[in-house]
């Protein structure tokens, strides 16, 4: 193998999980999962876990970083990558090829660029000169350090509050922003017709709602889970919570959720296609592809 780790990433709906697992069982590889809302416990049906495709020819292809925190608490991209350096390490011990598969952006960039993260200190005096801007005021403000692909740090005060704290202790200590530990990888991306992906994102998201989605959702609440902050994970659980509060109908629900999932696509391509932007290049296979053409597709790169 010419590159013993792989990306594969893409947007919602493209199967990347079920590929992966396919490629892995092929090359003998272990799945990092790399989805910001899969770490969580009893977030299975809203987060898209479909544990079921990592067995193959009743095989069960081994997974990590799925499962590893409790529903209501935070876990943000330094956890995730050190979790992720841990995990390589003990897949390498094992001298098995690893698959990085996901669609979120920032978790992959963090691994693959080897960005230095460290936990950024709660700063109470700049919360309270920031506390006296408008929301529109601190949305704005967040824009000029970087752009604002991540929707979520813009859905609540809080949310805000705390990415701006980010960003001015980043800006007042750069060198923490070195990079560290890149990670050689060949990266392939899983993409397709737009008005396709639409269709699979509308059709799934009628089969989870049918299949127990919201009976999940009421499952954390009724465990203790906040509902604040249920909201803050966007999405199925934003939007499920607001129905279980009697804010939204059902069918305000369904067309509020697949409108907002169709844009979270949309903003992840135009995530990946920031990466092509900035160096990474990536083998975009199409979904259409029949399995058999996409392994072929990867082989012929890293064999």
């Amino acid at each position: 193998m010419k590159y013993p780790f792989i990306t594969l990433l893409g947007p919602t709906a493209t199967g990347k999980t079920k590929f992966a697992a396919l490629l892995a069982d092929t090359i003998g590889a272990e799945i990092i999962s790399a989805d910001s809302r899969q770490v969580y416990k009893g977030m299975d049906i809203g987060s898209g876990k479909d544990i079921k495709d990592y067995t193959i020819n009743d095989k069960v292809i081994p997974y990590h970083l799925i499962d590893i925190a409790e529903a209501g608490t935070e876990f943000n991209v330094f956890q995730y990558q050190q979790a992720a350096y841990q995990a390589i390490e003990n897949i390498r011990k094992r001298n098995k090829n690893i698959i990085l598969c996901g669609g979120s952006g920032m978790y992959i960039e963090a691994l693959l660029k080897g960005y230095k993260l460290f936990p950024v200190p709660t700063n109470d005096s700049l919360r309270e000169q920031l506390s006296k801007k408008s929301f529109e005021e601190l949305t704005a403000l967040l824009a000029q350090f970087r752009p604002l692909h991540n929707q979520t740090d813009t859905e609540d005060i809080s949310r805000l509050l705390r990415a701006l704290e980010i960003e001015y202790y980043y800006s007042e200590h750069p060198e923490l922003l070195n990079r560290t530990q890149p990670i050689k990888s060949i990266i392939f991306g899983l993409k397709g017709d737009r008005d396709l992906i639409r269709n699979r994102i509308t059709a799934r998201l009628k089969e989870r709602l049918e299949n127990g989605m919201i009976e999940e959702v009421q499952k954390l609440v009724n465990e203790g889970v906040s509902q604040m902050q249920l909201v803050r994970y966007g999405l199925e659980y934003k939007y499920i919570t607001l129905y279980l509060q009697n804010k939204i109908d059902k069918e305000t629900l369904f067309s509020k959720l697949n409108i907002a999932i169709h844009q979270f696509s949309k903003r992840q391509m135009t995530w990946f296609r920031k990466m092509e932007r900035s160096g990474f290049v990536i083998h975009w296979l199409d979904i259409l592809w029949s399995n058999e053409k996409k392994l072929q597709f990867c082989l012929e790169k890293l064999l």
